[in-house]
């Protein structure tokens, strides 16, 4: 029986948290649910869950996800997915979650999102848009 590992950590503002594992009833969900209602608590309302290296979800750990994706949606928060295995992106098309979710196939434009820039630029450079402003 293979346990969910959740690693956090920081890109900017977004707080990227690699799954690795199952996401099912029980352990799976509980630590998912814990995981994103202490990063809310923190004022941690832009999150990216990378999916990459998660082997199985089960109807539980999709409740997990629609519930984060409301939770944080009531909190003026976003929560968005990257790197979908093909069993996990068949199985989001099928239960038609695609639609519902804001799904990246690379990290950079999943962060770029975040700040409604286009793909490839990170992290908006303020500075500059202050200098031309003034």
């Amino acid at each position: 029986m293979i346990n969910l590992y959740i690693n956090e950590r920081r890109v900017g503002d977004v707080t990227v948290l690699d799954l690795k594992g199952r996401v099912r009833i029980g352990g799976g969900t509980v630590a998912l649910h814990k995981a994103i209602r202490c990063l809310v608590q923190e004022g941690k309302t832009q999150i990216l869950l990378n999916l990459a290296a998660v082997t199985y979800i089960d109807s539980s750990g999709l409740g997990e996800l629609i519930s984060s994706h409301v939770s944080l949606s009531n909190t003026g928060g976003e929560i968005k997915l990257v790197h979908l295995t093909v069993q996990l992106r068949e199985l989001m098309t099928i239960t038609k979650l695609l639609t519902v979710f804001d799904v990246h196939d690379d990290q950079p434009a999943a962060l770029a999102s975040f700040a409604g820039e286009p793909p490839g630029i990170v992290e908006p450079q303020n500075c500059l848009r202050k200098e031309k402003r003034a």
